[in-house]
């Protein structure tokens, strides 16, 4: 009896010793990179499906070279290109292949503008020649090789212009392009952002036919931001931007024929938005995806460029609005995959060459979540879908007939899949809340392992060494949903004590922060509150996505009412639980979570202590059209929705601390936000705090800036929860 006490007390006594060893995250732990996971290079199937290529960088020595790598051994058979500047070849950071791999695109001197968008230099080398050609001696966008690779189609200027590579001639397609007027062959700000692209021509099949999207957008208001940079003097950064319910660029479709030089406009009625052009197999048929302004209407139509007749394919409606895709594959006989909510869940519709549905491949109570491609071959199609869990992600295929259904994925977690060309292989790249990313190689018919590639356990067992609680999944009952939740407690968690309560969440439409992955950098800042004594929880309220179209959009027109109620309600539920100090909680969240974070301790004062709002969007009214009217409708239909739920209009509520941030050049959400909260807070006499970030965009990021930022919040919370 004696001995077991003994060894009981001595055991006691080394977990005491093991976890006093262990280290507590620090800020400079996250943001120097101590954490950072190892991936996979970028890599890119070529045509025979048995091989791929990866882009080796060295940018000290300013070397790259393009490797070509075996799918079933994983061994380098060679090097396609290597930097050599007295052949011509440039060091370059990305690249591209012509359609029939015979030529290459390079990209040198690459200089982002917004988002999605970037200016380079750019060469096309030629496999078979060993010829290095320079497209341009000005930086353009978003050059495109044809088809046959004999030419390459690119912006400059605002103008589209096509080269020709055996020739060297440069046809100048469009001539009236202007900056912050009309733009050719690229989207305005509001497209690239929203609409998620930026390349806005595309060649046919034949290589003789161009389709390109036109914006004129003299009628846009123009916003202007101070870039204060190192000069005497800071200078205005003007550009176009359509805040909700004023106007948008009026948008064109274009075809240009190579044959006969000429240039002739599509007529599509009264279409409003033109999110995406694609063509078809058939060389004379294009598709083009049109939305009214509500976009609640979007139709499918084709293009037959030899007589310019447009007819429709297929139309979707939704009494809130219908989601804009890349999914849409037409099979070699121009059938075509379609993804729709119609039934109630994101699905997969195939559809015959006339648009007549014929097959609905996947159903059930949950959602595709990504959609990989079509094997033509084998009659398959590969997507990503939560039918395990809305917090997990798994990887499946299903016949062009709905049928023989398979799970190529294992494991409870998030699985993302990279397809080899045919469809033999796919590279798996899982993690969960405990696994760091693991990339293996499958057999796609099957989804049988052959080999593991990468892993991350080097990095589980350096945080052994850390001080880390674990992050607990489970869901709450608030407004008859149960919702997702995930909570992190302190390691050393003792449920007789009091630890005051952080929330983070973001709460926009069809987003998720309550999912079964790897952890992110706010993940590790979340530990680290936690080893300070704080309880970290997030909820996915009502609005947010995996759990089908009507959770999804019932907040329609009401942005931040149901969201808002929703935080405030788990958080009242929290307070309740024995462990939690219910007059110490908080709350944070950046652009729409900012906008949450800021209504939550204005219309939830009597709950919440703290809160923090990192580039918060403070009302609907200075957002943009896509987005803001895509939920909202115009202000002007709905001002009620708007002026509610703003944070602008209740802050005469604020009773705790709260801390806003924004940075000074963010093009997206606009300081101007920050600015009228700051506004509307003094003219009530609230006392806050506020930072102001210069030059920097909505990722408020950059040289020390993240470290600065987090200590600055830290240090917030800890003085005021």
């Amino acid at each position: 009896m004696k001995s077991s006490h003994w060894l009981f007390c001595f055991l006691i006594l080394l977990g005491t010793t093991l976890h006093a060893q262990q280290q507590k995250i620090t800020l400079e732990d996250i943001w120097g990179g101590a954490f950072r996971t190892e991936g996979m290079d970028v890599l890119r199937s070529m045509n025979d499906g048995q091989h791929y290529t990866v882009l080796n960088t060295d940018r000290e020595a300013e070397r790259s070279s393009i490797d070509k790598y075996q799918y079933s051994t994983q061994q380098k058979v060679a090097t396609l290109i290597t930097t050599d500047p007295g052949q011509g070849v440039p060091f370059f950071t990305s690249y591209s292949f012509s359609e029939d791999e015979s030529k290459i695109l390079l990209a040198t001197e690459v200089e982002p503008i917004y988002r999605r968008s970037r200016l380079g230099i750019y060469y096309i080398y030629d496999f078979g020649s060993g010829e290095v050609t320079r497209i341009s001696a000005e930086k353009i966008q978003e050059p495109t090789l044809s088809p046959d690779g004999s030419r390459v189609a690119y912006v400059m200027a605002n103008n589209l212009f096509i080269l020709n590579l055996g020739t060297g001639e440069v046809k100048k397609v469009t001539q009236d392009g202007q900056p912050n007027a009309i733009i050719n062959g690229v989207t305005d700000w509001v497209y690239e952002e929203e609409f998620s692209f930026v390349r806005a021509f595309q060649w046919n099949s034949a290589g003789d036919k161009l389709a390109f999207l036109r914006f004129d957008e003299r009628e846009v208001p123009e916003f202007s931001m101070d870039v204060y940079g190192q000069g005497l003097y800071p200078f205005p950064y003007e550009f176009k931007y359509p805040k909700a319910g004023e106007a948008n660029a009026k948008v064109s479709l274009h075809l240009y024929d190579l044959q006969k030089a000429s240039t002739r406009e599509v007529p599509l009625g009264d279409a409003y938005y033109i999110p995406r052009i694609k063509w078809m197999n058939h060389p004379e048929h294009l598709s083009v995806q049109t939305l009214n302004r509500h976009q609640n209407q979007l139709v499918l139509h084709r293009l037959d460029a030899s007589t310019m007749e447009v007819s429709i394919l297929l139309e979707e409606k939704d009494d809130a609005y219908v989601d804009v895709t890349d999914n849409l594959t037409f099979l070699p006989d121009d059938r075509f995959i379609w993804t729709s909510e119609k039934d109630g869940y994101n699905h997969i519709y195939l559809h015959d060459a006339d648009g007549q549905e014929q097959y609905q491949l996947t159903s059930g109570p949950w959602e595709v979540t990504a959609y990989y491609g079509y094997d033509a071959k084998r009659g398959r199609i590969f997507y990503q879908s939560t039918e395990q869990a809305s917090i997990n992600r798994d990887v499946y295929s299903v016949s062009d007939r709905g049928k023989r259904k398979r799970r190529l994925s294992m494991g409870d977690g998030t699985s993302r899949a990279s397809f080899s060309a045919d469809f033999s292989y796919f590279i798996n790249a899982f993690s969960n809340v405990e696994t760091p990313p693991v990339y293996t190689l499958h057999k796609a018919a099957d989804g049988e392992l052959v080999k593991e590639l990468k892993h991350n356990r080097g990095l589980l067992e350096k945080l052994n060494a850390y001080e880390l609680g674990p992050k607990e999944f489970s869901t709450i009952p608030v407004g008859g949903h149960d919702l997702n939740m995930w909570m992190i407690k302190p390691a050393d968690f003792d449920p007789s004590r009091k630890y005051p309560l952080l929330m983070f969440q973001y709460s926009g439409p069809g987003s998720q922060q309550v999912a079964n992955r790897w952890h992110g950098g706010n993940d590790y800042w979340h530990q680290m509150l936690a080893s300070e004594g704080y309880i970290v929880a997030c909820v996915d309220g009502r609005g947010t996505g995996q759990k089908g179209r009507d959770f999804k959009k019932m907040t329609q027109l009401e942005l931040g009412k149901y969201e808002v109620e929703d935080q405030i309600a788990a958080a009242r539920q929290l307070s309740d639980l024995p462990y939690i100090d219910e007059g110490r909680t908080g709350i944070w969240g950046w652009s729409y979570g900012g906008f949450m974070s800021s209504n939550c301790i204005l219309k939830g004062n009597d709950v919440f202590e703290m809160a923090i709002a990192v580039a918060p969007v403070t009302s609907w009214r200075f957002y943009d059209t896509i987005y803001t009217e895509r939920y909202m409708h115009t202000p002007q239909e709905n001002p009620g929705g708007y002026d509610e739920n703003s944070p602008l209009n209740f802050a005469d509520r604020l009773k705790g601390k709260f801390l806003l941030v924004h940075g000074s050049a963010d093009d997206n959400v606009h300081v101007q936000n920050t600015m009228r909260m700051a506004e509307a807070l003094i003219q009530a006499n609230k006392p806050f705090d506020m930072a102001i970030y210069p030059d920097k965009n909505h990722g408020i990021y950059g040289g020390n800036t993240s470290l600065h930022l987090y200590s600055k919040m830290t240090n917030f919370i800890k003085e005021n929860l």
